[in-house]
């Protein structure tokens, strides 16, 4: 095809013009305040956006982010301590 390198000029110089919104934007998304709230944001967003958060609590409680946070250090690989499972689970349980 000897249009093939003109088409991909075309299309990387439109992306370069116009880059589509790939990169998640979580400037609005703000954690509730608490015990807990560090260790949330520092270790849970280490793997996954914040908004993780957000879209699950309606389905969620004390005992799903029990189960949740735990698979993600038994199953995921997440690099938690016990104690800090402890707080988690707390603060995500009674925020969300």
């Amino acid at each position: 095809m000897p249009h093939k390198s003109g088409f991909i000029s075309f299309i990387a110089g439109v992306l370069l013009a116009n880059p589509p919104a790939i990169a998640a934007d979580e400037t609005r998304i703000v954690l509730a305040e608490g015990e807990g709230r560090d260790q949330v944001q520092a270790l849970c967003s280490m793997c996954h956006s914040v908004d993780y958060i957000v879209m699950n609590s309606p389905f969620l409680d004390a005992a799903g982010w029990e189960k949740s946070v735990r698979k993600m250090v038994t199953v995921m690989g997440a690099p938690i301590s016990d104690a800090d499972v402890a707080v988690i689970v707390n603060y995500l349980s009674t925020r969300y």
